[in-house]
């Protein structure tokens, strides 16, 4: 902790701050006696203020007491303006939603001011809404007689009922949902994955784009003399050799000079369903035309063996047996 600041007794320093700052710094030296305070403060002194104390000094030498010293030059150097002004603020102060700022505030004005007893008890009481006054009362019968018990029952009174207004308005928060983003549209809740979600990642549910993955996938089959001669082509497809198009988006079937390039990927599927479908538009076409057309009497080749055989037998017999006068 620093040292105070020096102290000349005119009437433009404030005596009361330069002396809490004096008592603070003695706090931290409490086996100090009365001769080393007395003889310390001197040394802080300037001015004015140094000449009394010298007087002091010369008059009572090592007869002094701390306690006949404080008194001394409080009475003569204390600021009854500053006191007045004191006062005057601390009946102005009023308790603005947090308790623990109040009651510093009230102890940094009091010790200029010196409010004790009923006056004091007057100026917290009006500063303090009924919320906080009633709290006080139902912690307490009766309130406390000493000032430093009677501020701190205000106190915790103050914290209960600032705890209160936090829980209040947190389950005031939870019931009215997410508050509003700034263009007034509300935010968007964040939902919870799905079991199906939780368990594998999310499939690309998206429609494969049409066209080749890379060129090498899009120049297999075609001759390399002819990819060269593509190339020489003015805004003309590597693949195929014609313009139009690019590359990669080429589905032809032949380039310019008629090589048959395989079918592209989202080209084969349906290449396949019409080669399928022109199959089926055949076999239907054929059992038409077969049910239309008149059926043949066709023999077995062995029962035409036996016709024609005996066809020919009946040519061959002698010209008696065909007589029916014959006696045979």
């Amino acid at each position: 902790m620093e040292s105070p600041d020096k102290f000349d007794g005119k009437s433009t320093t404030s005596f009361n701050q330069w002396w809490e700052a004096v008592t603070m710094f003695l706090g931290f030296y409490p086996d100090t006696n009365d001769r080393q305070k007395i003889a310390w403060v001197g040394m802080l002194l300037t001015d004015t203020a140094k000449a009394w104390h010298l007087n002091r000094y010369r008059e009572l030498n090592d007869t002094d007491t701390w306690v006949n010293y404080v008194a001394a030059i409080r009475a003569e150097y204390r600021n009854e303006r500053e006191a007045a002004d004191a006062q005057l603020k601390l009946g102005q102060l009023k308790y603005q939603g947090s308790i623990r700022t109040y009651m510093t505030e009230f102890q940094a004005l009091n010790n200029f001011a010196r409010a004790t007893g009923e006056g004091l008890r007057e100026k917290v009481d009006l500063a303090m809404p009924e919320s906080i006054l009633d709290m006080r009362f139902n912690q307490n019968e009766e309130d406390p007689i000493d000032d430093e018990d009677f501020l701190q029952a205000t106190y915790r009174a103050g914290v209960q009922v600032e705890k209160k207004k936090a829980l209040r308005a947190a389950k005031e928060a939870m019931r009215a949902g997410p508050a509003p983003a700034k263009d007034g549209r509300k935010r968007e809740e964040k939902r919870p994955p799905r079991q199906e979600e939780a368990r594998e990642p999310r499939r690309n549910k998206t429609r494969p784009q049409k066209g080749w993955g890379h060129i090498g996938a899009a120049l297999k089959g075609v001759p390399q003399n002819e990819v060269d001669g593509h190339k020489k082509v003015q805004d003309g497809c590597w693949r195929c050799g014609r313009t139009g198009h690019r590359t990669f988006d080429c589905f032809s079937f032949q380039t310019a000079q008629g090589t048959t390039l395989p079918p592209a990927p989202w080209k084969a599927s349906a290449v396949r369903g019409e080669q399928a479908q022109t199959r089926i538009s055949a076999i239907g076409e054929g059992k038409r035309k077969q049910a239309e057309e008149p059926e043949e009497e066709t023999r077995p080749a062995a029962k035409q063996q036996k016709v024609a055989a005996v066809e020919e037998m009946t040519t061959d017999l002698p010209l008696w047996a065909e007589s029916e006068d014959s006696d045979f």
